[in-house]
């Protein structure tokens, strides 16, 4: 990765979860961790990852962040990014807390074991 593509998606990393904070209406996407955002080489397309506060609501917030992704990347195009073409924005779930959560409750029970 570059450092052109990796600052850029330092940009889009916190420009994002400042449109989900404060344009976005639906309440359970205003809660919502954006974990990482990989760029393609050509800078056409986003991986924008995150993760959600209530995982019970999960579903819901996949289906709800996919269908604002459009609006969320026009509205990066009104903010004064310096690219030429704002790139598709695909939002993946990071289940990579949830993992590292199991992995540590498995751990405790082998030390309680002992």
């Amino acid at each position: 990765m570059s450092i052109k593509t990796e600052r850029l998606g330092n940009v889009l990393h916190r420009e994002i979860s400042q449109i989900l904070m404060t344009e976005i209406k639906d309440k359970d996407l205003n809660f919502v961790t954006i974990t990482k955002v990989d760029l393609s080489s050509d800078l056409s397309f986003a991986k924008v990852y995150f993760t959600c506060l209530d995982i019970n609501k999960k579903d819901i917030v996949i289906k709800n962040i996919n269908t604002a992704s459009k609006f969320i990347r026009s509205e990066l195009m009104k903010r004064k990014i310096e690219i030429r073409t704002m790139p598709e924005l695909k939002f993946i779930y990071d289940d990579s807390i949830e993992y590292g959560n199991k992995i540590e409750s498995i751990i405790e029970k082998i030390h309680e074991e002992k």
